[in-house]
């Protein structure tokens, strides 16, 4: 039996009335996007997942089908590992490379000590304010959804704590990060701040999700891996 069916069966065996699956969400794709397939997929009439991811983002979806919805949100505070991707430079109302750019610096050239002392300062308790694209609701509204209509909410600061940032490399204009953090922390507006403390401007260029708590992205399934050992097994 191929190790895949294997995982699959073992992700099965507990309860067949529902379960908790890891997926590995390709680029362009939103989180519910993942959700509605994989529920037309299943059969599934109870389907949701522990953890937004951004579109133009990849990586780590935990699922949740039938009686297992129930156990998502234990995802929500779970600590989590990200690889991201900046670019100096240039910053977009979006904080990503999705947005309307509305600032850029020609020739900028990263200086690797300066970089590393800047990301140094960003490890420990700290602050965030919430983007207006992100998917946090005010009086039950997604921000995103005010955003797109050219409004404008006061947000408070929430609490976060970045346990650790590797920088894994440097070119010019952009770095690499590996990050380990607290649930609620935003990626892009990491990028927003170490790019305004270097006094460049930063956006998030690229953004993968590594691990939720105990899941990895490397035990993941991608859509097109999980419709095929469903099919398996239903056959």
């Amino acid at each position: 039996m191929p190790i895949e069916l294997i995982k699959f069966c073992e992700i099965l065996e507990n309860n067949i009335k529902g379960m908790l699956v890891p997926i590995n969400k390709p680029e362009g794709w939103t989180s519910f996007d993942v959700v509605k397939k994989l529920r037309n997929v299943t059969g599934f009439k109870k389907v949701g997942h522990g953890g937004t991811l951004d579109p133009f983002a990849s990586g780590l979806l935990i699922v949740g089908f039938g009686s297992q919805t129930k156990k998502l949100k234990t995802f929500l505070t779970c600590d989590k590992t990200y690889e991201m991707l900046v670019r100096v430079g240039i910053e977009s109302d979006t904080m990503d490379r999705t947005g309307r750019f509305y600032k850029r610096e020609e020739n900028v050239c990263l200086n690797e000590d300066l970089l590393q002392k800047t990301i140094d300062s960003f490890v420990g308790s700290q602050t965030q304010i919430p983007p207006m694209y992100s998917a946090k609701k005010v009086a039950g509204v997604p921000l995103y959804v005010k955003a797109r209509k050219g409004e404008f909410v006061e947000r408070k600061a929430v609490s976060v704590e970045i346990y650790s940032i590797d920088l894994l490399n440097v070119t010019d204009d952009t770095f690499r990060l590996n990050v380990v953090c607290s649930s609620g922390t935003y990626m892009r507006v990491l990028a927003y701040d170490i790019g305004r403390a270097l006094g460049t401007g930063a956006l998030a260029e690229e953004l993968v999700r590594l691990s939720i708590g105990d899941y990895t992205l490397e035990e993941s399934f991608t859509i097109e891996e999980f419709i095929k050992q469903w099919k398996l097994l239903a056959a």
